[in-house]
């Protein structure tokens, strides 16, 4: 009973942090787009959680999936494809270890968002993205658009996932 607390404390704090520095991680008034034409979309750090995720690999990072109302629309009902105007947002941190929550849990077992690595965007609009399966990528550091050598690798590292849109998070209710 107490590991399910600690699990759901983890989350609640996990999804705290979510809203408290994902501000850091990008600013609504970026400067430039990326080659796809998208912005940080305004309000998207207000959007609701689809998921929260560790990923192991070179960014060994934290990240929570946010969606903008179609998309969460879309994730609650099942629909596939995602209709246009679903918005998809990534965060990622990477993530260090809590001092302060291990010495309540006495020992170190806790980590907790850490200096913000990027925010990623996949904005559906099958007409506009159609070379892309209908996906425009957007990924920035700091306020700033990734270059166009980076977004030309999303659609390609996305098109395995043709079954589930080219979406790789599922939703977590």
């Amino acid at each position: 009973m107490k590991r399910i607390g600690y699990l759901v404390g983890a989350v609640v704090a996990l999804t705290s942090m979510i809203f408290c520095i994902a501000h850091a991680s990008g600013h609504a008034n970026a400067e430039g787009a990326s080659i796809f034409g998208i912005k940080i979309p305004h309000g998207s750090r207000d959007w609701r959680v689809i998921s929260v995720a560790h990923e192991k690999g070179s960014n060994n990072d934290l990240r929570a999936i946010l969606g903008n109302d179609v998309a969460i629309k879309a994730y609650r009902e099942g629909k596939l494809p995602f209709p246009d105007g679903t918005i998809i947002a990534r965060l990622a941190w990477s993530y260090v270890s809590s001092e302060q929550n291990n010495k309540v849990f006495g020992r170190p077992q806790s980590f907790v968002a850490g200096p913000p690595i990027n925010v990623q965007f996949m904005v559906k609009d099958s007409g506009k993205y159609a070379a892309t399966g209908g996906w425009g990528f957007a990924q920035f550091k700091d306020g700033k658009p990734a270059d166009e050598a980076l977004l030309k690798t999303c659609f390609p590292c996305h098109q395995p996932f043709k079954a589930g849109d080219m979406v790789f998070t599922h939703y977590s209710p």
